[in-house]
């Protein structure tokens, strides 16, 4: 069974990230025919989702200089949230997690939800 974040329905016993969209009423019959094919449309728009682990800063003369094998530093230390990035807005944080099917692959656990005030900051 997949437990996919694109899957119809969340497992039993969680809420969904981002709730359904209800269609705005619309004053005319005419406007509520195309609703539902509006709101499927924009249901279907691709968007970026990005994990951000951390980052650095660093003059370019020291990037310059890196190498393979070379470490850089990342400002998140571990056992930090990373953030949960769509079209580049924080929308949640998480923990980073093995994913059980397929042991070569990571994923993000996520552990809050950031709301509208919170994102704000950050996009």
């Amino acid at each position: 069974m997949s437990n996919s974040p694109f899957d119809d329905a969340p497992p039993a016993g969680i809420a969904p990230v981002f709730p359904s969209v209800a269609p705005a009423a619309a004053p005319a019959a005419e406007a509520r025919i195309g609703d539902t094919r509006n709101i499927d449309s924009i249901l279907r728009i691709p968007v970026l989702i990005q994990v951000v682990l951390g980052s650095a800063t660093m003059p370019v003369a020291d990037l310059m200089k890196l190498g393979r094998g070379a470490i850089v530093s990342l400002d998140h230390r571990v056992g930090e949230p990373v953030d949960v990035t769509v079209n580049g807005r924080v929308v949640a944080r998480g923990e980073i997690v093995v994913v059980e099917e397929d042991n070569s692959r990571f994923g993000v656990s996520l552990t809050e939800i950031v709301g509208p005030a919170d994102s704000g900051q950050n996009g």
